[in-house]
């Protein structure tokens, strides 16, 4: 089985400090984060950004200042801006991450519209998701296909890859427990639906978050995990950092006998080209 990639989605766009004090808003915030899961084993970082009041934004000038920061202290990681934003962002705005320097080496591509609870509607049109694939083709960025159920699977293949813009071997994201259920069942099925030769990641929201990584590191998958996505490191517990939680998935991936990929065997794995 090959090494195993560690993602940590360090902040997100919704939770704040009053749910977990140790979630970063301020530059320094999110560097620190950074830094306590890379040196834990990630070998990604998936990155939103804050103003220093915790508000999400999508500007290019902050993004550019959270990158350049975090390279200094994670110096071969991969960084991973997201596309995605927050809810009630426009296409444009959401693409601002896409526009540091140096071009990222990945980005997020939300392949469908979400319920996020109450009136909250996370909007990802078929012209969205067209137009986000093209973008990111031009820029030489290789898309990370996040998908909250199945459908979102055949919507991009239906909308992206037929007509060219997606380039194989393809890299899937599966966001567990938002629209889908997070069962091993519905995991399975993801991962069944998903092209051949593909690579894939998976994470699971709130309680599901273990779980999830568990079967995934089983089955052959890489792990995504970090405060986006969940706060606890077990029931009642809040996680000091992001670097607990990451260091968690390390003990669960030397449980099951998967070893850990360097950011260069992550950049291997994923078909990206060796940093310079």
């Amino acid at each position: 089985m090959e090494k195993l990639i560690i993602s940590a989605c360090i902040c997100g766009a919704e939770v704040t400090k009053e749910q977990n004090p140790a979630v970063p808003y301020t530059v320094e915030e999110i560097v620190r984060e950074a830094k306590s899961a890379y040196d834990a084993g990630a070998a990604l970082i998936h990155l939103h950004v804050r103003w220093d009041d915790g508000t999400p934004t999508q500007d290019k000038g902050r993004f550019q200042e959270c990158v350049d920061a975090i390279r200094k202290e994670c110096p071969d990681a991969i960084i991973q801006p997201s596309t995605g934003g927050a809810v009630g962002m426009t296409d444009l705005e959401r693409l601002q991450s896409t526009e540091i320097v140096p071009t990222p080496e990945m980005a997020t591509l939300d392949c469908g519209t979400c319920n996020f609870g109450g009136d909250e509607v996370f909007t990802n049109t078929n012209t969205t998701i067209e137009n986000f694939a093209k973008i990111l083709k031009e820029r030489g960025i290789k898309p990370e296909l996040e998908v909250f159920d199945k459908g979102m699977i055949d919507l991009a293949l239906r909308v992206a890859d037929k007509k060219g813009l997606l380039v194989h071997p393809l890299h899937w994201d599966f966001v567990l427990g938002v629209q889908m259920n997070a069962t091993i069942r519905d995991l399975a099925f993801m991962v069944d639906s998903i092209p051949a030769g593909s690579t894939w990641t998976a994470t699971g929201l709130g309680k599901n978050a273990w779980s999830i990584a568990a079967a995934t590191i089983a089955m052959g998958g890489h792990v995504r995990v970090g405060f986006e996505d969940n706060l606890y490191l077990e029931k009642g517990v809040l996680a000091k950092s992001n670097g607990e939680m990451v260091a968690k998935a390390v003990s669960l991936a030397k449980i099951l006998g998967r070893e850990i990929a360097t950011p260069a065997e992550a950049r291997e794995i994923l078909g990206l080209a060796p940093l310079k």
